[in-house]
């Protein structure tokens, strides 16, 4: 597991039950920047979520770099999760990280099943961008 894993597994462990790591998370909603507007359209929303999620990324100097936002406070403070974990990698490395925090916190073990099918839906669409970048670097 990396740092920025190992972080958030020890943030959350400072919480005993999961009502508090919820607070916890509908506060990392807070700390999400703002996406631009423009990608808050039906082009990047995220299909298999319950609530309404947009997920945009650019790749900057063989980095990718993600947006994100969400009409679900919870919802949005997992997606917060997933950009801080997987902003600033190569395609490559977000293709082969193993997101291990997501089961270390006990997160997809407390989460509704249509919450964690948006989990599964969530990252299944950034590592396709991650994929597509990675894809037209070697065609370059």
């Amino acid at each position: 597991m990396d740092k920025i894993q190992e972080e958030i597994v020890e943030e959350f462990s400072a919480f005993d039950d999961w009502l508090d790591k919820y607070d916890y998370l509908i506060s990392l909603a807070e700390t999400l920047p703002a996406i631009d507007p423009a990608h808050r359209t039906e082009r990047y929303l995220i299909q298999g979520c319950q609530s309404r999620v947009w997920v945009d990324a650019r790749m900057e100097e063989g980095k990718v770099w993600f947006g994100a936002d969400s009409d679900a406070i919870i919802t949005k403070g997992i997606i917060a999760l997933l950009v801080r974990v997987l902003n600033g990698r190569t395609p490559q490395e977000i293709l082969d990280t193993e997101l291990s925090f997501i089961d270390a916190i006990g997160l997809s073990a407390n989460l509704s099943p249509t919450r964690a099918n948006g989990l599964a839906a969530m990252v299944k669409q950034m590592r396709l961008y991650a994929l597509a970048f990675a894809n037209s670097a070697r065609a370059e």
